[in-house]
């Protein structure tokens, strides 16, 4: 009689079972390391709200100071609230969406010409320094005068809060391919097309995730800032009308929804960069 996949020694294992089992045992350890780590996240949360109810619970406060995390839990079922987190929030996805996109490409661009030219690269570099000096809370107020109350000044915001750490990276990726692997693919008779397909982009790659996934949460801070100075929709349009209304639940629970939204975006990055970029995680086992 046949013996299970499992009964077998991987030795005898043919067809899919000796391809699927290295596979599994490789793909095990990471599952751990992630439950792990998910499991510690859920530890340090429940530590957290454990001290937030301790320090309510000490100080006597009140719920209009600081409520319970179970009236902020109890404000998502309140209609008033979800109301007002679902009538707000397509405008702050748009937003943070169209600005995400557009810092992508600009980052992208200034460290392409940074890296081209020593000249670019000097007279650059500053400004985007510069840039992040200045308070994102005084740059959505001059937008505000100059592009009106619209979406645009709140994109605007986004792409000058976040495109920054996509310059930066991928300029710092770029910088360390070793010179030598394009001279050499020039040598083989490659074009400056395939040396940048082959090398320059791969190279590239990592670094650009890596200031996308900062990008993607900045561009919902971003994007609330710019509402926070003035709009009549979005996130932080909400959480000033609930601040105004004394609501403590409501901005909390508005807070939460931010939160929740900064982690989904950055994940949604980071699974790219696993599929674009396997070469860049050492497998299985990080």
């Amino acid at each position: 009689m046949r013996q299970p996949a499992q009964a077998r020694p991987l030795a005898a294992r043919t067809g899919r079972d000796a391809i699927a089992a290295p596979a599994l045992e490789q793909r095990s350890p990471w599952v751990r390391q992630r439950a792990a780590g998910w499991v510690l996240s859920a530890l340090i949360v429940a530590g957290l709200l454990l001290c937030w109810q301790a320090a309510i619970w000490v100080g006597h406060l009140e719920e209009y100071i600081l409520p319970t995390p179970l009236q902020v839990l109890q404000a998502f079922g309140d209609p008033g609230t979800r109301g007002l987190i679902l009538d707000n929030l397509g405008p702050t996805l748009t937003e943070a969406i169209v600005g995400f996109a557009l810092c992508l490409v600009l980052g992208a661009l200034l460290a392409v010409a940074m890296f081209a030219s020593r000249v670019v690269r000097d007279g650059l570099y500053p400004l985007l320094i510069a840039s992040q000096a200045i308070p994102t809370i005084a740059i959505g107020a001059i937008l505000l005068v100059a592009l009106g109350y619209g979406p645009q000044p709140k994109i605007a915001v986004v792409v000058l809060y976040s495109f920054f750490a996509v310059s930066v990276n991928v300029y710092d990726s770029l910088q360390s391919l070793d010179p030598e692997l394009p001279a050499v693919l020039r040598t083989l008779g490659a074009s400056p097309w395939q040396v940048l397909w082959t090398a320059r982009i791969p190279a590239a790659l990592p670094g650009f995730f890596t200031g996308a996934k900062l990008a993607a949460t900045y561009s919902i801070s971003g994007a609330i800032y710019g509402e926070w100075v003035g709009a009549t929709g979005g996130l932080g349009y909400a959480l000033q009308m609930a601040a105004n209304q004394n609501h403590s639940p409501a901005v909390l629970a508005i807070v939460v929804v931010m939160a929740v939204l900064g982690i989904v975006a950055f994940s949604v990055v980071a699974l790219l960069e696993r599929l674009f970029t396997p070469w860049s995680h050492g497998g299985l086992d990080r």
